[in-house]
């Protein structure tokens, strides 16, 4: 949620940030109701310590005998201001707060203005594509010859755009989270990646949690993340829903707390199993394990102060240079525009791995720098060594979803239609070259 101060102050900027996300805010309407609400705020503060003011000339009088009927009067007619204007603060309370959750965060100065994802900016690509001496084939064709891969038993149990994962390809898959959680435990290999790219960040390890896989609605909608036409599933009759990606629950998880500052930078990877509609999905998208209802991941959550919060985004972004690295996919790193980088983001950048099949870059991993946005709705607040309290700032990142297995299988094929195993996995896959 923005900060109403920065509204009031630059409403021309607010409305054209969000123009630039692609949507459609009444700035003015929202500053005319803020400016009511207040102005309501301080009549009902005022009638209310006028009918405290009666209640005491009642009482005073009431110790002698009956009060004076212009005592009795005044609090009756007190009480009926007071009745009317309370509806009318709840009703612009109602309005304003409604108006002002669907304003999107402020996008930082440098992040390119841009209506589609097509406008996203390639800021570089990295490693060497594979060149086959046959005609590669596509994850899933490879993973259904291997029985690695089974959608119509799927099918049969869950409906279309689910799948059983089985054999090697399941090992595989629990191999990358392995690797994943080894790397952002390890203190030494973080302090080696915030060295190697020039970040003066703490190298303190994130701590692996596995988070509730629901969220309550007003806990879901505080995030910002809550997207129920295109992308969230509701448990019927009940006030949950299931997350559509780790951090859904896991940035809540300080909701209403004050941490200290000696404790931050809060940071976790947590693993759960996430859900989504994909409404609109169609084509290569939906073969294989590309874009299911139901997929796992690997997930980064940072909580910091917001003189290094920016620093916070750009160490999570070299920590997934790291990892894609680690498994010699290559990949190509996006600095996603306005459009793109959603309601409550004020930066965004993804990293794409190369698909042979495709002949083309497809996302993997998404980061996203949030400054006090989020905080602000969740009330997640730090208390500096001055003594002060101020909003935190989050930030959240991929470590690994499925995707990269569908790299590995496609950019390490072999003619022989097995897949070559990335040197970083062996370890946690018993030592196999090849599968």
């Amino acid at each position: 949620m923005i900060d109403i101060r920065l509204i009031r102050e630059q409403p021309d900027a607010v409305a054209q940030n969000a123009r630039n996300k692609g949507h459609d805010i009444d700035v003015p309407r929202l500053v005319e109701l803020d400016n009511e609400r207040r102005t309501l705020q301080q009549q009902v503060d005022e009638l209310r310590e006028r009918r405290n003011q009666n209640a005491s000339k009642m009482k005073s009088a009431g110790g002698g005998g009956q009060p004076d009927q212009t005592i009795i009067d005044e609090g009756k007619q007190i009480k009926l201001e007071l009745s009317e204007s309370e509806g009318r603060l709840e009703n612009a309370d109602g309005m304003f707060w409604k108006l002002l959750k669907a304003v999107p965060n402020m996008a930082l100065p440098d992040v390119p203005v841009g209506a589609t994802e097509d406008e996203n900016v390639v800021v570089k690509e990295v490693g060497d594509k594979p060149r086959f001496d046959f005609e590669p084939k596509n994850h899933a064709e490879i993973a259904e010859a291997k029985g690695w891969l089974d959608t119509p038993r799927a099918v049969k149990v869950a409906g279309s755009r689910f799948v059983y994962i089985k054999g090697d390809m399941a090992r595989l898959e629990f191999a990358l989270w392995q690797f994943g959680i080894e790397t952002l435990t390890n203190q030494e290999t973080l302090r080696k990646i915030a060295a190697d790219n020039s970040l003066n960040v703490s190298d303190k390890p994130f701590t692996f949690v596995l988070p509730p896989a629901v969220a309550k609605t007003a806990v879901f909608e505080a995030t910002g993340r809550l997207n129920k036409q295109e992308q969230t599933y509701k448990i019927e009759d009940e006030d949950l829903w299931l997350n559509a990606s780790a951090e859904h629950t896991m940035s809540p998880m300080y909701l209403d707390e004050i941490v200290p500052e000696a404790e931050l930078p809060v940071r976790l990877v947590g693993y759960t199993t996430a859900f989504r509609r994909e409404a609109g999905t169609y084509g290569k998208d939906t073969e294989g394990i590309f874009r299911l209802h139901q997929f796992n991941k690997l997930e980064m959550e940072s909580f910091a102060t917001a003189d290094v919060s920016l620093d916070e985004h750009r160490f999570m972004v070299a920590i997934q240079e790291y990892l894609m690295q680690q498994l010699g996919l290559p990949y190509r790193v996006l600095e996603k525009c306005t459009a793109d980088i959603g309601r409550p983001n004020a930066k965004g950048v993804d990293l794409d791995v190369w698909l042979p099949s495709q002949q083309q870059y497809r996302e993997t991993h998404t980061a996203d720098y949030l400054t006090d946005f989020q905080a602000r709705a969740m009330k997640t607040r730090v208390r500096r060594s001055s003594g002060e309290v101020e909003f935190v700032h989050t930030n959240d990142a991929t470590a690994f979803s499925q995707r990269p297995i569908i790299g590995i299988i496609e950019n390490f094929q072999t003619a022989e239609g097995n897949v070559q195993v990335p040197e970083a996995l062996r370890p946690y896959m018993g030592g196999r070259e090849i599968l």
